[in-house]
Order: structure tokens, then sequence, then C-alpha cells
């Protein structure tokens, strides 16, 4: 149980022992630590081993083939995880042939911040002010609010509107596949073609809504090795974030692990200090709008084809 482990060791653990984390849903979904709140965001650990950094932590938010913007609540406290909504109506993503909607598990690094505060020096752009994004390539579906660990094989740098928005290649570490690639070049021999498909998919998911194509800093993939050090970069901002040493730009940064940081609350008062309904609520689903039921379709310069 957490009492008698760190995070650090936690993370270290079977899959199996993760039963000390569970699930409250009301839809927000809260992580728990023996039936107590705390954030998917400041207290699941980046790193499961401090002594190697090429292994990650990872926070599921949407599984591989689903459509939902799922994503955590960077305003509220714990950072629970929601369905993204805009104009009181949620939101989702188009499937643009051939893949369906998500064609990967997509979630967050914890403890990683794109800081705002600057202009990052590879992408000369500020941050966009969540953690790092991460896809896994496995074969796992995943489902939302699931934890695993996953290793690091590169990343693509896109700059999503004048930010910085990294997305993170990985594999979960339990993965067949794990065992023979280091690195994205390695991909290609195993699954040929995929790595230049979820590059092209990146550029042009947003074109279906209306949105230009997205560009890629560098155009190209940038390395495991690159990667690694991008992420412990983004891991001393968030190290920043919760010290309260900048500026938090609307996120709230309370968590349950550090403490003697004045953002640290008992993880055995988080229910009460913030309202946080104590069971689970379930109410059926507000309907999907029509237009993300049907597939769209590019042309060769990812161009959308009107029905015309």
């Amino acid at each position: 149980m957490w009492s008698a482990l760190s995070l650090t060791q936690l993370a270290l653990l079977p899959t199996a022992v993760f039963a000390a984390y569970s699930l409250r849903e009301d839809w927000r979904i809260w992580l728990e630590s023996n039936g107590n709140p705390v954030s998917f965001w400041h207290d699941v650990p980046l790193f499961p081993d401090e002594g190697n950094h090429r292994y990650v932590n990872m926070v599921v938010e949407i599984p591989r083939w689903t459509d939902g913007k799922i994503e955590l609540k960077r305003s509220e406290p714990l950072n629970p995880i929601f369905h993204d909504d805009k104009k009181k109506k949620p939101r989702f993503v188009e499937s643009v042939w051939p893949h369906k909607s998500y064609p990967f598990l997509y979630g967050s690094l914890p403890q990683t911040w794109e800081s705002p505060n600057f202009n990052h020096e590879f992408t000369n752009e500020p941050g966009d002010n969540d953690p790092m994004d991460v896809f896994d390539i496995g074969g796992d579906p995943g489902y939302v609010g699931q934890i695993k660990q996953v290793k690091i094989l590169g990343g693509l740098a896109l700059n999503d509107g004048g930010e910085t928005d990294w997305k993170v290649l990985s594999i979960d570490v339990h993965d067949p596949l794990s065992a023979f690639v280091n690195s994205f070049e390695d991909i290609e021999k195993y699954r040929p073609g995929l790595i230049k498909a979820y590059y092209d998919w990146f550029t042009y998911y947003k074109v279906a809504r209306g949105d230009d194509v997205l560009p890629i800093v560098g155009d190209a993939y940038q390395d495991a090795a690159f990667m690694q050090g991008t992420i412990e970069e983004s891991h001393g901002f968030w190290q920043e974030l919760i010290r309260g040493e900048v500026d938090s730009n609307e996120i709230n940064y309370n968590q349950t692990s550090i403490k003697g940081l004045d953002s640290y609350v008992s993880k055995r008062g988080t229910t009460a200090a913030f309202g946080i309904p104590r069971q689970s609520s379930i109410l059926p689903p507000t309907p999907k709008p029509e237009q993300y039921d049907r597939w769209y379709y590019l042309d060769e310069n990812f161009n959308l084809i009107p029905l015309e």
C-alpha cells in the first residue's frame, strides 16, 4: 500500500500492484490512492526508475480507436480527467481515412509541463501550458485513466497555433515489439509505413474541422536521446511550477506527494478539501454530433475532398 512505499518504488512494481490506484467517476475521473483522490498530473511519478530515464509513466486519456477529446483539467484541484467541450458541447476528433479517430493510445506524461512563460529553444515558440503529450504504438487498446510504463522511441514537435506541442513516440514496455525497437528508425522493419502514417496524421488531423495543416518543427522525428533530454527539461519546468516559483497560468498544482511545499495537501483530506464527490455518479452520455460518425477524405496534399 502507499503508506509503505514511496511513489518511485510503487512505479517500479508489477502492474498488479497498481491495484492501490483506483478511479472515481462523476464525469470527471479522479485518480485514487487507497481510496483518496490524488493528481494524475502531479502525483504519479514521471520516471519508474530514476536511474533509467528511457522509461516513463504514461497517463492514458484517449484509448486507441476512440474519438472523444478526453484530457486533464488543468485548472481544477487534482486535475481530473474530463471530456473537453466547446460551446457547452463535448469535443471529438474526426475520422480521416484510413484512420478510425485516434489510431494509437494517447495521453500525457505526469510531472512534465510545457511552460508558456518563454519561447523554447528548439521550436522558438512558447509551450502550450499542458503536460507533454505521448502516444503509444503498442497493441494494448487501453482505457481512460490507465497508468502504464512506456519506452521512449522519439518524438515530434508540433507548432500548433504558435505554441510548442510535443508528441512523444513510445511503446508499452510489455508489448512484444518493445524488446526489438529502441528508436523510431527501428520501427520500420517490423511495422512498415507506420511511422510515416502517424507523422502525416499529426499534420492533417485537424483539417476535417476546417483548420490548416499543422507544421512539424524540423520536418522530422527527433530521436530517443533528444526526447529524453526534452522530457527531463520539461520535468524541471514542472518542478518550478509546483514549488510556486513561476506564473502558473491558471494551472492548479495542488499535490499530495511532496511535503513542505505550499502546494501540498494530505491525501486523506482531498475529498473534503476540494469538494470531490465521494462516490461515482455515471449518467447517460450526451449524444455525439452526427459529423463525427462519418469518414473524411483528403487528397494527396491533405486538402479536404468535398462532396460536389
